[in-house]
């Protein structure tokens, strides 16, 4: 499943050789934005940037402090720290959605990218799923069922939920169990989604 096109990355890295050579791969088939700082990284985030691609070894402001900065503004990307530092036990605290060390290949560039849009298109649809599962159960419990079952507006709404969930189970055969752990990550908090009878 691609993307191209609707995604945009912005590429993070001191070095300016990597950073516009990732960045020309990656303009491939994404709207890219590029910072050769951290600072400039900064400077250049916004509610249009889908994805980041951070470097962590950077002098003015290094990719952790950009990291932190992004969490704090509650800027919506997902971030995947690009770099030629191994991981240490530091990282469980860090709140970075992917880890990949240099080098790095296109091919780990695009995979990573579109891994990161499906676990977003995913939570997505879960959050719109789980609106429709709230009005749902909303009017069971206030309703009659008789009532209900000769409602159009409510057999539309059980008609979208039952297309809401099969979209959500073929997103769901295209992830991993590394995928699931990102999301939930995010998400914070289990919710049990009513049967459809």
């Amino acid at each position: 499943m691609t993307h191209q096109g609707s995604l945009t990355v912005l590429v993070v890295d001191d070095e300016s050789p990597v950073a516009d050579a990732y960045a020309e791969t990656v303009g491939q088939r994404y709207e890219v934005e590029v910072a050769y700082s951290g600072q400039e990284a900064l400077e250049k985030l916004s509610a249009e940037i889908d994805v980041v691609l951070l470097d962590r070894r950077m002098p003015d402001i290094s990719g952790d402090e950009v990291l932190e900065e992004i969490r704090d503004r509650g800027i919506d990307a997902r971030v995947a720290m690009v770099t030629a530092v191994d991981p240490d036990l530091e990282i469980i605290e860090m709140p970075f959605d992917d880890y990949i060390v240099k080098p790095v290949s296109p091919e780990e560039l695009f995979e990573t990218i579109e891994r990161l849009y499906q676990c977003v298109d995913y939570e997505d649809r879960l959050r719109e799923y789980y609106s429709l599962t709230a009005k749902y159960a909303a009017l069971r419990s206030s309703k009659p069922v008789d009532e209900l079952e000769a409602s159009e507006e409510f057999g539309s709404l059980e008609s979208t939920m039952t297309e809401k969930r099969d979209e959500l189970d073929e997103l769901t055969s295209s992830l991993d169990d590394q995928d699931f752990q990102k999301m939930f990550a995010d998400i914070g908090s289990e919710h049990e989604w009513p049967d459809i009878e």
